[in-house]
C-alpha cells in the first residue's frame, strides 16, 4: 500500500497581477518557499510515491532560481517523483523540462501517449501523460486498459474530467471507470474536489496549494494518503501560507468601520480579503478611498466594493424642486423597475456618485 503525496497547479513565477508590485514580488517569493513546505510534509509522511499533476509553472519562462530550487526539493524528497506537465507548462524541447540537472528520482513524462513506469519494490506502476502544447482536444484515456495482475496502478495526469469538448485534456468518467487504475492523480481544477469514484477508479483534484486570486479561496494545499488494490485513502492537507477571503459586512444601521471590523478574520494581517458591503446605507457613508487608507494595514492586502442599496431616507428628496430632486426621481423610476438585483446595485451605484458629484465628494 503506497504512501503517496499528491499535489498540482503550483504555477510557480505567477504574476499575481491582482495585487501591488512590491507585494506580487513577495508573493511570488513565499511561492517558491511553497516547495520547501511541500518537502517537509513529504518527510513528515513518510511518502513513498509523489504525483505532481502538472502546471507547476505557469508558462514556460521560469527564473533561474525558482527551477533550481524545484530540482532541489524533489531530490530532497528522496522517494521517485513523477511530473505530468500540464497546458501551462507543456513538455516541449524548450520547457524547463527538458533543462538537463533534473534529479535521478524524478520521471517526467513526455508524451501525449500513456507511458507506465513499474516500481517494483512497491509493487506499483506510475502512468502518466503530458501536454506538448497548450492545448489537447483528444481524450487521452481513450483505449486505456491496464492490467489486473495484483499491483497497484497509480495515474498522474492533468486534464479536464466530464468535459468532452474541453481544449484541455478532456477525461471522460466512462475512460477513467474502464482503465483498471486504482487511483487517478489530476490537476488542471484549482479546487480540491475530493475522492472521486468512476467504476474500480477512484480520483480527485488536489486543487491548487497556494490561492493566487478571488476565484481560489479559501484553504489550499495537496492530498496525501495510501491507495492499492483494496482502497484508496486520500486527506486534503493545507499547506497554504496565505488566504484569499471574500467577506460580506451589512452597514444597515451601523457605520461601515463597525460593519468591517465585525467581519475581520484573526489571520488578516496574513490573507487578501475582499470586503463587500452590504445592506443600506446613506449616499455620502460609504467612501472607500478613506476606508480602505484607515484599514489597509490590518490586512495584507485588502479590496473593499460597495454593493449596498440606497437608504429610504434618500429618496424623501426626490420631491424637491431642485436638480437633485429631478436626479433622484429619474434614478427612483429607473431602480423600482429595475428587473434584477445586479441592475439596482448599479443604479445605486449611479444614485451614490451622481449625489457625490452634485456635492463636490470624490468617491475614488
Amino acid at each position: 500500500m503506497p504512501k503517496l503525496i499528491h499535489a498540482a497547479d503550483f504555477h510557480l513565477d505567477s504574476a499575481f497581477g491582482g495585487l501591488p508590485p512590491e507585494k506580487a514580488r513577495e508573493r511570488r517569493r513565499e511561492s517558491r518557499e511553497l516547495i520547501d513546505r511541500l518537502v517537509d510534509l513529504v518527510q513528515a509522511e513518510g511518502a513513498e510515491v509523489v504525483l505532481l499533476a502538472g502546471d507547476l509553472f505557469d508558462g514556460q519562462r521560469v527564473y533561474p532560481e525558482t527551477l533550481e530550487r524545484l530540482k532541489a526539493a524533489l531530490a530532497a524528497m528522496a522517494c521517485p517523483v513523477f511530473i505530468a506537465p500540464g497546458n501551462h507548462d507543456p513538455f516541449t524541447p524548450h520547457s524547463p523540462y527538458a533543462a538537463p540537472g533534473w534529479p535521478e528520482n524524478v520521471h517526467i513524462f513526455r508524451r501525449e501517449a500513456v507511458e507506465a513506469v513499474l516500481l517494483p519494490d512497491l509493487d506499483c506502476v506510475v502512468c502518466g501523460a503530458a501536454f506538448t502544447s497548450p492545448r489537447r482536444t483528444d481524450p487521452p484515456l481513450a483505449g486505456l486498459d491496464l492490467p489486473r495482475d495484483g499491483r497497484t496502478y497509480l495515474l498522474c495526469l492533468h486534464g479536464d474530467v466530464g468535459n468532452p469538448g474541453s481544449e484541455y485534456a478532456p477525461i471522460l468518467r466512462e475512460h477513467l471507470a474502464s482503465s483498471g487504475a486504482h487511483y487517478a492523480a489530476l490537476g488542471h481544477v484549482h479546487q480540491c474536489s475530493g475522492l472521486q469514484q468512476d467504476g474500480g477508479t477512484a480520483w480527485a483534484y488536489s486543487g491548487c496549494p497556494e490561492g493566487r486570486g478571488f476565484d481560489e479561496l479559501g484553504d489550499k494545499g495537496v492530498l496525501a494518503g495510501t491507495a492499492d488494490p483494496d482502497g484508496v485513502y486520500m486527506t486534503f492537507v493545507p499547506l497554504c501560507r496565505r488566504r484569499y477571503r471574500i467577506l460580506e459586512a451589512d452597514v444597515t444601521d451601523i457605520s461601515p468601520d463597525e460593519a468591517l471590523a465585525a467581519v475581520m478574520p484573526p489571520t488578516a494581517a496574513q490573507d487578501v480579503c475582499r470586503i463587500i458591503f452590504t445592506g443600506e446605507a446613506e449616499a455620502s457613508q460609504i467612501n472607500l478611498p478613506a476606508l480602505e487608507s484607515a484599514c489597509r494595514d490590518r490586512f495584507y492586502a485588502l479590496e473593499l466594493r460597495d454593493r449596498t442599496r440606497p437608504a429610504q431616507s434618500l429618496w424623501a428628496r426626490a420631491e424637491e424642486d431642485t436638480l437633485r430632486g429631478l436626479f433622484l426621481r429619474e434614478l427612483r423610476a429607473r431602480y423600482d423597475a429595475a428587473s434584477d438585483e445586479a441592475a439596482r446595485e448599479q443604479i445605486a451605484l449611479a444614485v451614490r456618485f451622481g449625489l457625490a458629484a452634485l456635492d463636490g465628494r470624490d468617491l475614488g
